[in-house]
């Protein structure tokens, strides 16, 4: 007997396109990463998902997380040269539903169902303040994502944003320097100019620079690894990158209330997990003046699941299925 399956999931960012089905316990099924540069549209990766994954049959409902925001249905991806909305995948495909929402948000709504092996706290293990207090997942990876999630006992409410386009505020001499170059770069200095994988690059860069030390690597894997490795110019940007996630972590808790937890996931973060542990993330965390007794209440931990947006996708999917 074939399984039947209520609707397919997607996670697609700047770099990979993830896609994969639910069956009907709600358990994701027959997962598939496409290199998303590769094709000239959405539709043609999920066509191709569909009659690698099902052949003919198509199931009823999809839900798909995209990077970037989805405005009445559409998105034009930020790192992507792709437009699509959810009627032209309903055109296309037939299906019976269809809803796009914002990567983070899935991974928001992923969150609280994450299970404790998923998870590696930064700093103090703490309780947070309940399961009716929000929470917000960041992550730094092609780009910057932030997303909150709004707990009541009527049921989670996922908060799309923007936020990795907000500013970033320097926090010492180091980072004044920082931003200076990357304002003679690009004019205004968003957070993401930053905490993204070319703002690693850049970061280490500009401390080569202000340490008056020619760089030695190309691009900023090679600078992850090196760091990690234990370079020392390298390494510099590392945990120059760490401390200023941290800092952004905690005006996001405060910007968010976040009192239910600050989770931080993206393809950056979890490759260099010990360094965040062990480094200046969780003291720029809580520093924060009049309110650093606040954040201190607050959890703070990397989410180690390799898919999460998909596991927020299919939470999406059941919430269509009990309408």
């Amino acid at each position: 007997m074939k399984t039947q399956y209520i609707g397919l999931v997607g996670d697609v960012g700047g770099t990979n396109a993830r896609f994969a089905l639910v069956d009907t316990d709600g358990r994701v099924r027959n997962l598939h990463v496409y290199q998303a540069r590769d094709f000239a549209s959405l539709a043609d990766v999920i066509a191709d998902y569909l009659e690698r994954a099902l052949g003919r049959r198509r199931p009823p409902r999809a839900v798909i997380a995209v990077a970037g925001p989805v405005l009445d249905g559409e998105i034009t991806f930020t790192n992507l040269d792709w437009q699509v909305s959810e009627g032209d995948l309903l055109a296309t495909f037939e299906f019976e539903a269809v809803k796009l929402l914002n990567d983070f948000a899935a991974q928001a709504l992923a969150c609280p169902r994450l299970e404790r092996e998923n998870l590696k706290p930064i700093g103090p293990v703490l309780r947070g303040a309940g399961p009716d207090c929000p929470l917000v997942v960041l992550g730094a990876g092609t780009g910057f994502g932030v997303a909150g999630l709004a707990r009541g006992p009527l049921g989670d409410l996922a908060i799309a944003t923007e936020g990795g386009h907000a500013g970033f505020a320097p926090n010492d001499e180091v980072e004044v320097e920082v931003w200076r170059a990357m304002h003679a770069k690009y004019g205004r200095v968003s957070i993401e100019r930053l905490l993204s994988g070319a703002g690693l690059f850049d970061l280490y860069g500009i401390l080569c620079e202000l340490d008056q030390t020619p760089p030695a690597f190309d691009d900023e894997r090679a600078v992850m690894e090196a760091g990690l490795a234990g370079d020392p110019g390298a390494a510099k940007a590392l945990d120059r990158f760490g401390a200023i996630l941290g800092s952004v972590a905690g005006d996001l808790a405060l910007s968010f209330g976040a009192r239910g937890g600050v989770f931080i996931s993206g393809g950056i973060a979890p490759r260099m997990a010990e360094r965040l542990a062990s480094g200046q993330f969780r003291a720029r965390f809580e520093d924060k003046g009049r309110l650093t007794e606040f954040v201190k209440e607050i959890p703070t931990a990397l989410v180690l699941h390799p898919y999460p947006a998909l596991l927020g996708a299919a939470r999406e999917l059941e919430q269509m299925e009990r309408l």
